[in-house]
């Protein structure tokens, strides 16, 4: 599989997550979330961001368990809660929000 990005083809693995994960930019995480019908909003970019840091941390992609209580120390309550984070990511934000931040499947997600 591949994304197009302006005429540049960006290597896919057969579930759509970036085969090279250096290959990831801003504008690849918008032609990926568009690829999951989501329109990236500020509060999307926030927990892409806060996934990233995850992954640079603990050099793995969190499940959702893990994403849930990382997004409650980082950035409180109202948005540590699984509810909250499949309002922007459904169906599965651990899985839809890794790949959009251009990181691995987590191992656990379905």
């Amino acid at each position: 599989m591949h994304l197009d990005m302006d005429g540049q083809q960006i290597a896919l693995d057969k579930d759509g997550y970036l085969v090279n994960l250096d290959d990831w930019t801003p504008d690849i995480a918008l032609g990926l979330a568009q690829a999951e019908d989501i329109l990236l909003t500020k509060e999307h970019w926030e927990i892409i961001h806060l996934l990233q840091a995850f992954y640079q941390e603990y050099q793995i992609s969190p499940a959702m368990r893990a994403l849930v209580k990382y997004t409650e120390k980082i950035l409180g309550s109202e948005k540590g809660k699984s509810i909250y984070l499949l309002s922007l990511f459904p169906p599965s934000p651990a899985r839809i929000a890794s790949k959009i931040a251009g990181l691995p499947r987590p191992t656990n997600c379905l």
